[in-house]
């Protein structure tokens, strides 16, 4: 059988001719080409790229505009006219909350909003913020007007109208505002009471928190809406087209 017979693939080698050749699985003498030592050139010129050491690369240099070039050349390994998820969304203005935090620090909020499925039914009209180790102090979020300041059962409740429709109320405070009194975003207008727990021996009002607690409720004509929605960016993740 010749070298060129079918069945066999020759492969040749760098700067020999026709003579020079060897199969890839059996040599003239039947051994295995790997045996015979006549690959290992071929291997270790392969292996040359990989094994090269790296270059030291200047800050700012070429190995930034390489992962510049690698992250430009993402997408030609997917169809045109795909989506993918963004980090960061290109081009969104920067988020601007509506109103501010009612407590400084930003608090840790204990149990968040429940929307019943109807008015009558259970659920969590509002947001229940830790005040533990945080000042007393109650800020109105937003620029309004005392709507309400008062007792409810057995806790002090203060409710500011902020216009358009929409209500702040705050339990359990303690407020020397009366109603009518206008108030200014970031004012002070009421201190939270303690609440009656194990851990606070002595207090007298009841809260439902476990801890020292203020609770939070907002409504927007007449209808109860997560407080957390006007100060925190809860606009939705953007899905970018790869093809521009």
């Amino acid at each position: 059988m010749s070298e060129d017979s079918p069945g066999t693939h020759p492969v040749i080698r760098a700067g020999t001719g026709p003579s020079e050749r060897i199969h890839d699985r059996r040599t003239a003498g039947g051994r295995p080409a790997w045996r015979t030592g006549r690959v290992v050139p071929l291997l270790l010129l392969a292996l040359i790229p990989v094994c090269s050491p790296a270059q030291p690369v200047a800050s700012g240099g070429p190995l930034l505009a390489s992962v510049g070039s690698a992250a430009r050349s993402v997408p030609a390994i997917v169809p045109a006219g795909r989506s993918v998820p963004v980090v960061a969304a290109v081009g969104r203005d920067p988020f601007v909350a509506a109103w501010s935090w009612p407590l400084v620090p930003v608090p840790t909020v204990l149990r968040p909003f429940e929307k019943p499925p109807q008015n009558w039914k259970p659920g969590h009209r509002g947001v229940d913020l830790s005040t533990r180790g945080l000042p007393t102090e109650v800020r109105s979020p937003a620029d309004g007007v005392v709507a309400f300041a008062g007792t409810v059962v057995d806790r002090g409740v203060l409710t500011i109208d902020h216009g358009d429709g929409r209500r702040s109320s705050f339990e359990p405070v303690n407020t020397t505002l009366a109603a009518g009194q206008a108030v200014g975003a970031g004012d002070v207008v009421a201190a939270v009471a303690l609440s009656r727990s194990a851990a606070i021996p002595g207090s007298t009002v009841r809260s439902h928190c476990g801890e020292p607690c203020l609770h939070w409720g907002v409504r927007v004509e007449g209808e109860y809406v997560d407080p957390l929605a006007f100060v925190t960016d809860r606009r939705p993740s953007v899905l970018l087209p790869l093809d521009g």
